[in-house]
């Protein structure tokens, strides 16, 4: 559940008005589609306009196996966002003020209940997108059927959240099964600046969640259950792009997790996809068939 938008990517420079090319990118909707390539049932529920943009999304996104449970806004754009790639590193900008998705709201959690989800996964970027989502996202977590797991990835970004935010990021964390959490996120939003003290920060009080998976950068990732803790070194990697990078590493942790394997083994298949990701300039790797064709 979470907002996908369009992405506008710029070609090489030239000495003409500049060209871009567009994809999509989500945070949501990356790990749907990572985890309907490795074979999963995955579908994405969001709020798309009624625009040549939304209908790009929808099809891209079914073209990768996600059903497409998306409720068409007629008075609201599909947010947009551009990348501007430099020598100093990639700068992103956001046009989703008012867009589809910020109407998002609580009565569409009944749409994802219909389908009787094992896991609903949501992020901290869909609960600041406005009041009704993060409304969506608290029905989401407190109105869970017996047997659905609730996984929320923090995702801080700190032009939509600011520091108001903090208390909600902290407590719809605390609210979820299994949570995921960079530890430079945690530093940013509450001075926790350690992984014992992230631990306690989201596990010394109830609510609090079964699995927390703490990723540690170019270290490597943290899993934390029931006072035991894995620790899974990050695999040596040339970085192209880190964008989507974090979401590969939560499809790969959960795609283990829902065949009930070892924490080892979670974070083990997260290192291996984020590392694939890093390697590649967009969120999502082609797919086989596309790469022979480039070739």
């Amino acid at each position: 559940m979470g907002e996908t938008m369009a992405l506008l990517v710029p070609e090489a420079p030239g000495h003409t008005a500049p060209r871009f090319h567009t994809e999509i990118g989500g945070a949501e909707s990356n790990v749907a589609v990572h985890l309907a390539r490795a074979g999963r049932r995955v579908a994405w529920r969001s709020a798309l306009g009624d625009d040549v943009f939304g209908h790009h999304v929808r099809e891209r996104l079914t073209d990768t196996g996600v059903r497409c449970l998306v409720r068409e806004d007629t008075e609201r754009s599909t947010g947009l966002y551009m990348k501007e790639p430099s020598s100093g590193g990639t700068r992103v900008r956001y046009w989703r003020r008012g867009s589809a998705a910020s109407a998002l709201h609580p009565g569409d959690a009944a749409e994802v209940w219909r389908w009787r989800p094992r896991l609903v996964h949501t992020t901290g970027i869909t609960a600041a997108l406005s009041d009704t989502a993060r409304g969506l996202v608290g029905e989401l977590f407190e109105r869970t059927p017996p047997g659905t797991l609730r996984c929320f990835d923090v995702n801080y970004r700190p032009a939509l959240h600011g520091p108001a935010n903090a208390g909600l990021l902290l407590d719809l964390a605390r609210g979820a099964d299994v949570v995921f959490c960079g530890l430079d996120e945690a530093r940013a939003l509450w001075g926790v600046r350690t992984l014992p003290d992230l631990v306690a920060h989201l596990t010394g009080r109830a609510p609090s969640p079964g699995l927390l998976v703490v990723k540690q950068g170019a270290e490597g990732a943290t899993a934390v259950r029931d006072g035991h803790s894995w620790f899974e070194p990050a695999p040596p990697v040339e970085v192209v792009e880190p964008v989507g990078a974090g979401d590969a590493f939560a499809a790969g942790f959960l795609h283990r997790l829902l065949d009930d394997a070892p924490l080892p083994d979670c974070l083990s298949e997260g290192a291996r996809l984020a590392g694939v990701v890093l390697g590649l300039p967009g969120d999502i790797p082609p797919r086989p068939e596309e790469s022979a064709a480039a070739r």
